[in-house]
């Protein structure tokens, strides 16, 4: 299974354009990446339009300081889990509140909480 579909990456580059536009933009996230056999979770509101390799959202390696920032969709593809076991992405996420409010609740909670 691709990490990344064709219609997700068309969100991300979408919400990164607007992001450009206006820095106060507060997106809802796209896609929810994790680790099935570790603790890792990704979390991805946008991509840079012209690099869509370099993605943004809240990030949570499992040790307990979860950040928003930048992260390479390259980087988590190599990730593997405690067992070998690759990143998958939740087919049943759904985002109900901008990636703000993820970061507030993840900080607060020293992990991702979706």
């Amino acid at each position: 299974m691709q990490l990344i579909t064709d219609e997700i990456r068309t969100a991300l580059i979408a919400n990164g354009q607007r992001f450009q536009s206006n820095p106060d933009f507060d997106p809802h996230p796209v896609v929810k990446l994790f680790t099935p056999d570790a603790a890792a979770t990704w979390l991805i509101a946008s991509a840079e339009p012209e690099d869509p390799d370099l993605l943004f959202g809240l990030c949570d390696l499992g040790v307990g300081f979860p950040e928003l920032g930048s992260v390479l969709l390259s980087e988590i593809d190599s990730v593997r889990g405690r067992l070998g076991l690759r990143v998958e992405r939740d087919l049943a996420f759904k985002a109900d509140r901008p990636i703000s409010a993820y970061a507030r609740q993840a900080m607060a909670a020293r992990a991702i909480v979706a």
